[in-house]
């Protein structure tokens, strides 16, 4: 008969009730679109992984502002890529709220999303500049024997050395007596 530890079966216990509430919030696999957007600066890209190309074209993707409501209305891309991946994208988009879709080739919508674009605030950028490099390479070796030092650094040093060697031989010396009474 197999004994387990009951502390084994706690701690899988609640790990499998901490994962559950994770597995619920990822919802349905089918709620995901076919296509990603994203912004940077006033460029807006898309890509998806879901059209085929027919007659050499991949499909077109359109991005429409608030004030437009189809396909044909909005600002068009033609999508370019291989199989494994699609895209377009738009550049000196305004600022707002805009709505992009994809539409392959073959007249399948391969998603919709909505995107926001925000201003541009510039940021200050440090200024870099570059350094010489040195002449004669790294001056490696030397450590600290380069500066001379006065007689009353060496004698200190020599004191702090001197009387670590007697402390040392001091306390070994009584280590090795027999503990007397």
């Amino acid at each position: 008969m197999r004994n387990s530890s009951p502390h084994l079966r706690t701690a899988l216990t609640a790990a499998a009730a901490a994962a559950l509430p994770l597995a619920l919030a990822a919802g349905p696999a089918a709620a995901a679109t076919g296509i990603s957007v994203s912004t940077t600066g006033s460029t807006v890209s898309v890509t998806t992984s879901a059209c085929t190309q027919i007659n050499g074209s991949w499909g077109t993707a359109s991005l429409l502002n608030s004030g437009q409501a189809n396909f044909a209305q909005g600002r068009q891309a033609a999508l370019s890529g291989t199989s494994a991946a699609q895209s377009a994208a738009w550049s000196n988009v305004s600022p707002g709220t805009y709505t992009v879709i994809v539409m392959c080739s073959n007249g399948n919508t391969a998603g919709t999303q909505t995107v926001i674009v925000s201003t541009a605030t510039p940021t200050a950028r440090p200024t870099v500049s570059a350094t010489a490099s040195p002449s004669r390479g790294v001056m490696g070796g030397t450590g600290g024997s380069v500066e001379d030092y006065g007689t009353v650094t060496l004698v200190a040093g020599g004191a702090l050395v001197g009387t670590g060697v007697i402390a040392a031989a001091w306390f070994l010396r009584r280590r090795s007596k027999p503990y007397r009474c």
